[in-house]
């Protein structure tokens, strides 16, 4: 069996390796016992594989300077974070050697083990927040290198209720906080009523994927204010300084539910104190609305709403 030298201790490896430019380790794949001394303690690598929840043996994975990055763990593992310990699977870190996320579960959702599967072993974990302790099925915690809570993923179908500047409020999948501990975003549960620099809006994301809760579909500025909102169910009505009017309304698509049903594309609202900018997706160009000169309001978007009890064919 071949061996591979870190400064966390040596690894049996199998396979290639991959370097970095820099002459640096970039990844390996453990095959026995290894335990690397980290900023954390010693911690276990993962070298063993099982049929259904680890089929193949996960990478180590090292920043270009040689400091660790990506850390599987052969057993659950006691990590103590700065907001407190977790029973952790994956752990990944800064270069300077911080706890960068921390991951109580890391099976690998296939055919054989699936998101039920794997839920069925997430148990709650007891974290202390800007909000204060919050008790929660995680996907992971992330952390800035100075050791700040930055933001938590929250488990499919786990939902917080979380007072925001902008309301009390139903959250799913995550929310993110500045340096500060203020909260910078989080991502509605459901449809919510929330007050923004256009009026009121029924602030939910169809479409929030669910990966991290880093970046969600409410950001709050600074000041409390709402500075960013996606949602279904509002329109915006914008009065220019010449008296013309412009509606910007939710469009629709096909459902992939099929037989003639459709869903609605969210709106995304974006404030500055000098526009207000609209998109009809995340990543779509803007139209940029001068605060200075307009006036605006919302109102119910209802096209797709005219049986608002009804379910698509295949929806929940």
């Amino acid at each position: 069996m071949n061996t591979v030298q870190t400064r966390y201790g040596e690894i049996p490896v199998a396979g290639c390796l991959e370097w970095h430019d820099t002459g640096e380790l970039k990844s390996c794949a453990p095959a026995g016992p290894a335990l690397l001394a980290t900023s954390l303690g010693p911690l276990p690598v993962q070298h063993s594989t099982d049929d259904l929840r680890r089929r193949t043996v996960q990478a180590l994975y090292f920043h270009e300077d040689g400091t660790i990055k990506h850390l599987p763990l052969e057993t659950p593992t006691e990590v103590v974070t700065p907001a407190g310990p977790v029973l952790a699977e994956l752990v990944t870190f800064h270069k300077s050697g911080a706890l960068a996320r921390v991951f109580p579960l890391n099976g690998k959702l296939s055919g054989y083990w699936t998101q039920e599967d794997e839920g069925r072993l997430a148990g709650p974990v007891t974290l202390a927040t800007p909000l204060g302790p919050v008790n929660a099925r995680l996907i992971c915690a992330c952390f800035s290198p100075s050791g700040v809570l930055r933001s938590l993923t929250l488990w499919p179908g786990e939902t917080l209720d979380v007072a925001t500047p902008a309301g009390r409020l139903a959250v799913r999948i995550g929310i993110s906080f500045r340096a500060d501990g203020s909260i910078e975003s989080v991502e509605p549960a459901r449809p919510q009523s929330v007050e923004t620099p256009v009026g009121r809006v029924l602030a939910f994301d169809l479409d929030a994927c669910g990966i991290h809760g880093d970046v969600n579909s409410l950001a709050i500025a600074a000041d409390g204010g709402v500075s960013r909102v996606a949602t279904s169910q509002t329109e915006l009505v914008a009065v220019g300084p010449d008296g013309q009017e412009q509606r910007f309304a939710p469009a629709s698509r096909e459902s992939l539910c099929g037989d003639s049903d459709r869903e609605p594309v969210p709106l995304w609202l974006d404030f500055t104190p000098e526009h207000v900018a609209v998109r009809a997706a995340p990543d779509a160009e803007p139209v940029l609305l001068a605060r200075a000169g307009h006036s605006f309001r919302t109102t119910p978007h209802l096209k797709l709403f005219a049986n608002p009890f009804g379910k698509m064919s295949c929806s929940a």
